[in-house]
């Protein structure tokens, strides 16, 4: 099957695009003709050796994909071959920028009709994490004020929906660029991170989702009250340390589960959430999609197109 892979650790140039063997579909398993695969973070930090060292080459990435179930591995009861469906592998597997892909079917969900598997790619494991942040983690309840930073992303973009669905009053940054983008997702507030110190005009905030990292994440407890929480996915395994004896720090544990994406699927059909704004490649594009994904400038998804 046709996969973009690298054979080493490095930049983008290290991807490549050609053959590798195909997957098979074990007990619990179902095989996936992959026909759109989402780009994440997380894809180019395995490839720079950010995360644990890779062993094993070629490895392809993607952690995120809509497809066609083509093959039932041993004991599978839930799918049948020609089931559209959709989903996020495990911590330890990825394998998404490729032509198939073998999963487990317990973490597989049904792909809507209403979806394209372009859009269903783009929602999965951005759903998927700012679900398990928001509600599960922050347990943000109705009437509170959360700042959400990096609003234009894709994670956050997401997580202001969900936010404004429970009934939250949410602040979020952006660059001047994407003001209007953050507005439209329902922001009753948002910062040009270039323009303002956030810290200077943000005060007494229930919760902070933060998904930018770095001394963004440090300087987002000074704006929580007392009591406040604080969750984080852009700091590495491990929620930062509290400044603060009065503040929590929470590390999301985004797990793999079909709750989590039937939950994604209903507040689309809701039109609670929105598809985010998506950018297509071509699975040969791989360079220049982690290119501009590694630049962290883009708004909403990008997403390869694979059938």
């Amino acid at each position: 099957m046709k996969a973009a892979f690298f054979m080493k650790n490095g930049g983008p140039e290290v991807m490549q695009y050609g053959d590798v063997p195909d997957p098979v579909a074990g007990p619990g398993q179902v095989l996936v003709d992959v026909h759109a695969a989402s780009v994440n973070g997380a894809d180019w930090k395995v490839r720079a050796g950010s995360y644990a060292p890779i062993t094993k080459f070629p490895y392809v990435p993607g952690r995120d994909f809509s497809g066609v179930v083509s093959a039932l591995g041993e004991g599978v009861k839930d799918f049948k071959v020609g089931d559209p469906v959709f989903g996020v592998v495990e911590q330890i597997a990825d394998g998404c920028y490729a032509e198939k892909l073998a999963i487990r079917s317990a973490i597989v969900a049904r792909k809507p009709d209403s979806l394209s598997h372009v859009e269903a790619a783009a929602l999965a494991l951005i759903g998927l994490t700012a679900l398990v942040s928001i509600e599960d983690t922050l347990k943000l309840k109705r009437g509170e004020t959360i700042l959400i930073q990096g609003g234009a992303g894709g994670v956050a973009s997401f997580a202001i929906q969900a936010a404004k669905h429970i009934g939250a009053r949410v602040i979020s940054t952006a660059s001047a660029t994407n003001l209007d983008y953050v507005r439209k997702l329902g922001a009753d507030q948002i910062i040009d991170y270039n323009a303002q110190d956030f810290t200077k005009v943000v005060s007494g905030c229930d919760a902070v989702f933060d998904t930018v990292g770095g001394d963004v994440a440090m300087r987002s407890f000074t704006v929580l009250r007392p009591g406040g929480r604080a969750a984080f996915i852009a700091s590495g395994p491990n929620a930062p340390a509290s400044p603060r004896t009065d503040a929590t720090s929470l590390r999301p544990k985004v797990g793999r589960d079909r709750p989590h994406l039937e939950r994604i699927v209903a507040l689309v059909a809701g039109r609670a959430v929105r598809v985010p704004e998506i950018k297509t490649y071509k699975l040969s594009d791989a360079v220049a999609a982690h290119r501009v994904s590694e630049g962290r400038h883009f708004r909403g998804k990008l997403v390869f197109k694979v059938r």
